[in-house]
């Protein structure tokens, strides 16, 4: 009869500790659905989140939870805020879908830079470096990913789809302005979809400049978690792959320092020494592999931010002799 009692409870905790596991399972997929749904798709209005190094210990908790909250990027500055005359273009996709396009004209211009943001950012973002792009006596074209700015949609697939966004600019800038060198300029995000473009889409560009790039997206998952002082594993894997699922792509092959192998242009990369969401080991890999001429430049107390506002004057110098050492003949 004992025996019978302990055989029942034994029975009783197992089932209870299986229906535990799977319940935790559910929760813990359920919440990772969430922050992956959070991170790609943008919402109409609302406060964005602050960086997770940044937030405080209970909102840091809530945004675990909850996920984060992410503004559809808008452009609420133009050129001509910074004194710049300017034409708007519209570089078609498929389906209906465009991108929109800031084209600021430099007389006599050496060539035409094209400029790509980053991650939850439009192409208002890239006015400091277009200034100094234009002061150097070259064209820009400030280019909206979709989902962002005057751009069509509403989400982002974190340099996957946007690899294609570079792809149909570039060929625009071809069609547009035939003969004339074609520089590709990225910022994180911008960076990974320009490397994407160079290695899946067959662009082929006359020199490229990466600023912060990240080396695969499992990695700087990865490090948003590090950043807030938890484990990546498994919650980096379980994003990727739902984000994945969530946007129809393979997430764990979106490796810009995969793609690097390809690139057989000039290339300049810029880099943060402090930039918590790419680490100087991270930013090494991509410049190892770069298969071309390569120039790598640190940035001594800068993190993941626009490196022309953080320190303009080293930009501006390491930006323009590059420029002029692959475009301009002696």
């Amino acid at each position: 009869m004992m025996r019978s009692r302990f055989s029942g409870r034994q029975r009783n905790w197992r089932k209870l500790l299986a229906i535990s596991l799977v319940l935790g399972f559910i929760a813990v997929n359920t919440v990772a659905w969430m922050q992956a749904s959070a991170m790609t798709h943008y919402v109409a209005s609302g406060q964005r989140t602050a960086p997770p190094e940044q937030l405080s210990l209970p909102t840091r908790a809530w945004t675990i939870l909850t996920g984060t909250t992410v503004p559809r990027p808008q452009n609420d500055h133009t050129p001509a805020d910074v004194n710049l005359l300017y034409e708007t273009h519209k570089i078609s996709m498929n389906e209906g879908e465009f991108l929109e396009a800031w084209y600021i004209v430099r007389p006599v211009a050496q060539g035409i830079v094209l400029l790509f943001p980053g991650y939850a950012e439009s192409k208002e973002s890239l006015l400091a470096t277009a200034v100094a792009l234009h002061k150097a006596g070259y064209d820009t074209l400030l280019v909206d990913f979709r989902g962002a700015g005057g751009s069509t949609g509403s989400d982002t697939t974190l340099g996957v789809r946007e690899a294609k966004d570079v792809a149909h600019s570039v060929a625009y800038a071809e069609r547009t302005w035939p003969g004339r060198p074609i520089v590709l300029y990225g910022v994180s995000m911008g960076a990974a979809s320009v490397l994407r473009a160079i290695a899946t889409e067959d662009v082929r560009p006359s020199a490229v400049i990466l600023e912060s790039p990240f080396d695969s997206l499992l990695g700087t998952v990865g490090n948003r978690f590090h950043a807030m002082g938890l484990p990546a594993f498994p919650s980096a894997e379980l994003l990727v792959f739902w984000g994945s699922v969530q946007q129809g792509f393979n997430g764990f092959t979106h490796n810009p320092a995969e793609y690097a192998r390809s690139v057989e242009c000039p290339v300049l990369l810029l880099h943060g020494e402090l930039d918590p969401r790419v680490t100087v080991e991270q930013n090494a890999v991509i410049f190892e592999r770069l298969a071309g001429q390569k120039h790598l430049v640190s940035f001594p107390g800068a993190g993941h931010v626009s490196l022309i506002v953080e320190a303009p004057k080293a930009w501006e110098g390491q930006v323009t002799q590059f420029l002029r050492d692959v475009l301009i003949p002696d």
